[in-house]
C-alpha cells in the first residue's frame, strides 16, 4: 500500500485557504485525495464547546487537533493525499512535528495577504458580529505576519489569482520546499 502525504494549507481568515485547498485536492497528482477542513472537527463538539479563538479553549483545541491528526493519518495510510485546510499556526505545530518523527510526510504552506486585502476578504463572511470579527481577523493576521523560521513557507496571495496561488502551492509540494522537519 502506498503511503500518502499531508499538505497543510493555513493562514489567517481571508487568505484563500478553503478555495485553494479544494482545488489542490481535486488536482492532486496522487490517485486519491481528500480535502479535510479543520473547522468541521470543531462543529462535532455538541456540548461544552468553547469558541476556539478564546484563550481558555487551548485544551479543547489540542484534543480537536489530535482527533483531526488521527483521521488524517488513517487517510495517509490508505494512500490518500490529505489536504488540510485550517488555521494551524506555528503555536499548534508540535502534534504535526510529532507525526513527522513517525515517518509521515507533512508539508506546511502558509497563505498570507496584506492586511487590507485580508480584512476585505474576511470581514463580510463571518457568523460573528462585525466588531468581534474585525478584532479576531486583525489578531489572526498579526499572528501570521511574522513567522520567523516559517517565513519560507509563506505564499503572498495579495495580488494572486486563485490559479496563481494553486500553482505556487503545487510547486512548493513538488519541490518539497515546505516540508516540516
Amino acid at each position: 500500500m502506498n503511503q500518502g502525504r499531508i499538505i497543510i494549507i493555513t493562514g489567517s481568515p481571508g487568505t484563500g485557504k478553503t478555495t485553494t485547498s479544494a482545488i489542490v485536492a481535486k488536482e492532486s497528482n496522487m490517485e486519491k485525495s481528500v480535502h479535510m477542513h479543520t473547522d468541521d472537527f470543531y462543529h462535532y463538539l455538541s456540548k461544552g464547546a468553547i469558541p476556539p479563538h478564546l484563550p481558555e479553549s487551548n485544551g479543547q483545541n489540542l484534543i480537536v487537533i489530535e482527533a483531526f491528526i488521527c483521521a488524517a493519518k488513517q487517510y495517509v495510510r490508505g494512500g490518500y493525499d490529505v489536504i488540510v485546510d485550517g488555521i494551524i499556526g506555528p503555536w499548534f505545530l508540535e502534534p504535526w512535528l510529532n507525526i513527522v518523527n513517525e515517518g509521515y510526510e507533512v508539508h506546511y504552506i502558509i497563505l498570507r495577504a496584506c492586511k487590507k486585502e485580508t480584512m476585505q476578504r474576511a470581514i463580510t463572511r463571518s457568523k460573528l458580529d462585525r466588531e468581534t470579527n474585525i478584532e479576531l481577523v486583525e489578531a489572526m493576521w498579526a499572528q501570521f505576519s511574522n513567522l520567523g523560521l516559517y517565513e519560507q513557507n509563506v505564499i503572498d496571495t495579495t495580488g494572486y489569482s486563485i490559479q496563481d496561488t494553486v500553482s505556487s502551492i503545487k510547486k512548493m509540494i513538488l519541490d518539497k520546499t515546505a516540508l516540516l522537519r
